[in-house]
């Protein structure tokens, strides 16, 4: 059989990585369960072979593996250490853990940092209270559609409408099929009321008896980096205890913010001093 004939063996070296990267997206958006290969193929658009060729290259490279058992494709051990890589780069964990670490020792419940990635809500860190009765419903690198727990719900609602109708749309099928209690009209709902009152809570619609409560925080320009959130059992969300809880959380969120915006103008100011030094005084044979 001639090679072009093979499906998906004319693509391009870039149609090549754009899809095997979209399969990784995909792929990622399941870290616990992992996709078994019909969904991929559904989800992504590719034909059986195309995404079977491009998942054999994940895995050679370690960012994709296969469960023996389930046959299910989750991510890789190489796709967590570039997670880890990436989160010291970018510096939103490494501002976030002293702040973590304050929430949980002052509640001795839970506590999360949330992250937008495109239309869904990543965790990237779960910080144990020391209350005895704990809540399991998320763990670091759980992903939800946006708007699906407290953390999620708070990002959510801090974006433009615009973009929180697109989301919307985008998530619906998912929202209808895994996600009963987060339909979409529910789901506006508790983003305008989340806007009112000015942090989110969920009241156990995850996981029952499980509720959170998060506040949002920005970068300097404005745009929605994450979220702080907490989760306990049922008993110790009570209203008091929320306006406690959502006063700890305000306090953490504006916390990062200075932090954020101290890291922005520290960056700003050597970029700054590196454009007004004079240039290099060029010496040896060119100079000459």
């Amino acid at each position: 059989m001639p090679q072009n004939s093979v499906p998906g063996a004319g693509l391009s070296g870039s149609q090549s990585v754009d899809r095997a990267l979209g399969l990784l997206s995909l792929i990622g958006r399941e870290p616990a369960e992992g996709l078994p290969l019909g969904e991929i193929v559904s989800g992504s658009g590719l034909n059986k072979p195309t995404a079977r060729r491009l998942l054999l290259a994940l895995m050679r490279a370690g960012l994709v593996e296969q469960e023996p058992q389930t046959r299910r494709y989750c991510l890789g051990e190489e796709a967590f250490v570039l997670g880890v890589l990436a989160a010291r780069r970018h510096g939103l964990l490494e501002l976030a853990m002293d702040g973590l670490r304050r929430l949980s020792a002052q509640t001795q419940d839970t506590s999360f940092l949330t992250v937008r990635r495109e239309n869904y809500a990543i965790c990237l860190h779960r910080e144990e209270g020391t209350y005895p009765v704990r809540t399991h419903a998320l763990q670091t690198g759980d992903q939800h559609p946006l708007g699906v727990g407290a953390g999620s719900l708070a990002i959510m609602a801090a974006l433009p409408d615009e973009d929180v109708d697109r989301i919307i749309a985008a998530n619906e099928p998912v929202l209808l099929a895994r996600y009963p209690g987060f339909a979409p009209e529910p789901m506006r709902a508790d983003i305008a009321v989340t806007r009112e009152r000015g942090f989110s809570l969920n009241p156990g619609r995850l996981v029952a008896s499980s509720w959170g409560i998060g506040r949002a925080f920005r970068y300097p320009d404005g745009r929605v980096a994450g979220a702080l959130s907490l989760a306990a059992i049922d008993s110790r969300m009570l209203p008091a205890r929320q306006a406690e809880l959502s006063a700890l959380l305000a306090r953490e969120a504006a916390r990062m913010e200075a932090l954020l915006a101290q890291m922005f103008v520290s960056k700003q100011g050597k970029e700054a001093m590196a454009a007004a030094a004079p240039a290099p005084i060029e010496t040896g044979r060119a100079a000459r």
